[in-house]
């Protein structure tokens, strides 16, 4: 009997001290969003927000859009706010930098931006330099936006780099985002620009999920057009890059990492206006410079930045010759093994890092 009242006591104690335990917490997961679902919401949310705003282009009503980046949108906002367009970009990029002219605030899809010159002459002429023209008296709100670059198997008249062509005109503001926060914010910052701003996005990144913070998601969230963002802390080489490259440089970075190399990787995510100040900053503390972009080297991107290094105060920082990593002077060819050699790969951006390091 008194063995019995022992084990009594005893299971009676192990119950109080289960009760008493605190059971592990798993901590909420972070909310995984693609880059596509990302600028639907941008768009959603802009459009709620701002009547003034609407969306037209080729299938971004009824079909949902091309790559499905306006999903439901035709369904929530009817026929007034999203449009669907005929193939014909110089007509429908005019309608909309003139509805932009009388005082809406239109986001013109282009279905790859290699179709935008065929409106060329709008995006530049009508809405980058009007404003100017009528000395500030006629702001042109507009948004034009679509997949840039190179995707794959496109061959060469499906896979060019606009950032160039775009950044080198005044009146505009180009920007090219990464990540889903890089979509989502400068978007809408975008949106609610009063200037003409040009979104390149990419489309092998549509698909890609990214962790969107607490903030990102909220509806006020918007990235200041202008400002890069360091993705990777170093201090041996900087890494410059926009759009799926920056993927690239993080992964080589990754791997640099195991040898001992530290590469800082800075996010251009604007083209024009370009942040100097933040590429030399970095410059100043590795005392290195290697840019990356999928765009042709002559007159690119990359050029644009080391000659503004060259011009500028890191100058006097730099221990090696900066050194760009772009795609082949060629126009794409249409074999996959023809097209993996003339876009940038990791290896390439490796074995210029180390090449610049002298390692």
């Amino acid at each position: 009997m008194a063995s019995l009242r022992c084990f009594l006591r005893s299971g009676k104690n192990a119950v109080s001290a289960v009760l008493r335990r605190e059971f592990h917490r798993t901590p909420a997961a972070a909310v995984q969003v693609t880059v596509r679902d990302a600028l639907n919401q941008a768009m959603d949310e802009e459009l709620e927000r701002d009547e003034r705003v609407f969306l037209l282009g080729e299938e971004v009503a009824q079909y949902d859009g091309a790559y499905k980046v306006s999903r439901g949108l035709w369904k929530k906002y009817g026929d007034k706010r999203i449009i669907d367009t005929p193939i014909t970009e110089m007509g429908f990029a005019g309608i909309a930098v003139g509805a932009a002219m009388a005082g809406l605030r239109p986001i013109c899809e282009f279905m790859t931006f290699n179709f935008s010159m065929q409106a060329i002459d709008q995006v530049i002429n009508s809405a980058a330099k009007t404003y100017y023209m009528s000395a500030g008296l006629q702001p042109v709100p507009i948004v034009f936006r679509g997949p840039n670059g190179a995707s794959a198997g496109v061959a060469a008249q499906h896979s060019q780099c606009f950032a160039a062509w775009y950044g080198h005109c005044p009146g505009l503001k180009v920007v090219s985002p990464w990540s889903a926060e890089d979509a989502k914010g400068l978007l809408k910052a975008a949106i609610r620009d009063d200037n003409p701003v040009v979104v390149l996005e990419n489309e092998l990144m549509y698909g890609v999920p990214f962790e969107l913070s607490d903030e990102a998601q909220s509806k006020d969230f918007v990235i200041p057009i202008g400002k890069a963002k360091i993705e990777r802390q170093g201090k041996h080489i900087t890494l410059v890059s926009h759009s799926r490259m920056v993927s690239l440089c993080l992964d080589a970075a990754a791997v640099l990492a195991k040898e001992g190399i530290e590469c800082e990787v800075i996010n251009m995510r604007t083209i024009r206006p370009l942040d100097t100040e933040a590429i030399e900053t970095s410059v100043m503390k590795t005392n290195h410079l290697v840019t990356v972009e999928g765009g042709w080297p002559q007159f690119g991107v990359g050029a644009e930045i080391l000659a503004r290094i060259m011009e500028g105060p890191a100058f006097n920082f730099l221990d090696a010759p900066a050194v760009r990593v772009t795609g082949v002077d060629i126009p794409m060819p249409y074999a996959k093994i023809l097209e993996d050699n003339s876009i940038p790969q990791i290896k390439d951006i490796i074995f210029s890092v180390k090449k610049t390091l002298n390692v």
